[in-house]
Order: C-alpha cells, then sequence, then structure tokens
C-alpha cells in the first residue's frame, strides 16, 4: 500500500516509445534526476523510455513539458512524448481534445488530439524546423550508403542502407552515439515498400528505443534530400508506423508535420518513500539530451 504523499503517474506510448506522465498543474512537484532513473528502470522500477511532468503553460503556451529521459538527464523534445502528455492531459482534465499548445524546451509545439475509444488517440504534431547537418563517411558500418547529420530541435545522425540487424545496432549504435560533443541519437533506416521508411534508432540516454518521433522526422529529411522520398513518407519502427510530412519554410529548409497513435497503458501509484530507497546514484544533468 502507498503511503502518504504517493504521486500518480499514467503509462503511454506511442508506437512503442513509452513514458510515465505525472500531471503537475502548479508545477510544484519536481522530479530528480536520479527519481527519473529508478522509476525508468525496466527490471527495479516501473520501467518506461522517460518520463514527463505537466504543468501549466503561462502566456505562451495550454501546457509545459518537463521531459526526462531514462537516465534521468533533461531531454528538449519527443514528438512521441508529446502525444503522450496532451493524452494525460485530456484524460486528467488538464486540456480539452483539439489543438493544444505546449511549452518545451525546443520552443512551443502545437499538438492537434482526438480521442479514439477507451486508452487510445491520435495526435499531430507541428514538429517545427528541421535542418540537415553535413554528411559523415567513413564510419564503418555495413551497407551505409550516406550518412548526415540533422537537428530536430535535438540532435541526429541518420544512417541510411542496407537492412540493420541486431549485430550492426549493438555494435555500431552506442559507438556512434558517443561520437559528437554531447551524443547524439542514432537512426538505422533503409527503404521499405511504397514511400515507407524502417528504422530503428539508438536514442541517447536510453538505448535502443521501439520508435523515435524526432528520428522519424529526421530520417524522412535527410532521405527527402536524397531523393529517396517525397515530402510525405511512412515511417516503420519495431514499435509501430508514424507518419511525416515536411513542408517548404521559404528560407531553403523545411519544417515537419508527426502524426501517429498514442495508448494509455496504465494508472501507476508510486510511494514516495518507496522511491526515494530506490533513487541511487548520480546523474548529470544536460539540457536538451533527447
Amino acid at each position: 500500500m502507498a503511503g502518504s504523499g504517493a504521486r500518480t503517474f499514467t503509462k503511454h506510448h506511442g508506437a512503442g516509445n513509452d513514458f510515465l506522465v505525472l500531471l503537475d498543474p502548479p508545477g510544484r512537484s519536481p522530479l530528480s534526476a536520479r527519481e527519473v532513473a529508478a522509476l525508468c528502470d525496466r527490471h527495479h522500477g516501473v520501467g518506461a523510455d522517460g518520463v514527463i511532468r505537466v504543468s501549466a503553460g503561462g502566456p505562451d503556451a495550454d501546457l509545459a513539458m518537463d521531459l526526462r529521459n531514462a537516465d534521468g538527464t533533461v531531454a528538449a523534445m519527443s514528438g512521441n512524448g508529446i502525444r503522450c502528455l496532451v493524452q494525460a492531459a485530456v484524460d486528467g482534465a488538464m486540456a480539452e481534445p483539439g489543438t493544444v499548445t505546449v511549452h518545451t524546451l525546443a520552443g512551443v509545439r502545437r499538438v492537434t488530439y482526438r480521442a479514439l475509444g477507451p486508452g487510445e488517440g491520435h495526435g499531430r504534431v507541428a514538429m517545427g524546423p528541421v535542418r540537415l547537418g553535413p554528411e559523415e563517411t567513413g564510419l564503418g558500418v555495413p551497407g551505409v550508403v550516406w550518412a548526415q547529420h540533422v537537428d530536430v530541435g535535438n540532435p541526429h545522425l541518420v544512417l541510411f542502407g542496407a537492412v540493420a540487424g541486431d549485430d550492426t545496432v549493438a555494435r555500431h549504435g552506442a559507438a556512434l552515439e558517443r561520437s559528437v560533443p554531447g551524443g547524439t541519437n542514432v537512426e538505422f533506416v533503409w527503404a521499405g515498400p511504397g514511400t515507407e521508411l524502417v528504422l530503428r534508432v539508438v536514442e541517447r540516454g536510453v538505448g535502443e528505443t521501439l520508435a523515435c518521433g524526432t528520428g522519424a522526422c529526421a530520417v524522412v529529411a535527410a532521405a527527402h534530400a536524397h531523393g529517396v522520398v517525397g515530402t510525405t513518407a511512412r515511417v516503420r519502427s519495431p514499435g509501430g508506423t508514424l507518419e511525416v510530412e515536411l513542408e517548404e519554410d521559404g528560407e531553403g529548409g523545411v519544417t515537419a508535420v508527426l502524426a501517429g497513435p498514442t495508448v494509455r497503458v496504465a494508472e501507476v501509484v508510486v510511494d514516495p518513500a518507496a522511491l526515494a530507497a530506490r533513487a541511487g546514484g548520480a546523474v548529470t544533468e544536460v539540457a536538451g539530451r533527447r
């Protein structure tokens, strides 16, 4: 039985990318990096790719997102996470279905959300600019045709080529994640049927995840620049499929819209004393990690 001061989280996932969400309208219940890491531990905690704390947004947005990676580090943005946030906020009467604006460390993002049935919803997110960076060569990853850095409010390294199996992801994912200062998300992507791209992703501060919203935007933008897909594509990850639409920004770049499902999995009551007992080991807090 939970003790006094227990906090209630809801667990959600977007295409298998899962999050614990805490509704905190007054913004008075911060979580430490060690608490987040303990909650996200899949064997000794609840288990999640990250934790999101939702508070009132202030003058520029309806809501505000405090997003942490599984290791407790601060993250700027998550395309799947922000859809889960809005689903939790709508379920908890902090927001109404429709268009919801959310303040993130990457800027204010606009989410259009609709409920589909018990525990199920769908969201479209205006993700903002997607900026192509330099290409990379000589990475030593089998089958890679081209590799390119991409910024979606957080950093990505997109590797396009042959099907990436478990051995390729395990051997190269973590090393490439650490290959640039501060780390980067690493996407292994190859062509699927039609306009579909197939993706496996290693997220910094998390490891391999079943999907990545910003990663999906990164791979479509890079693939479009290399003539692989048009301005609209489906991205299939192990946890599900996301849809990305690119729009010209009038300055030679593109912005992205991400669409996909959200699923409410469970309600989790956390005893603060039990959490404190399990929250061990310091974690350095670094902004913009996801």
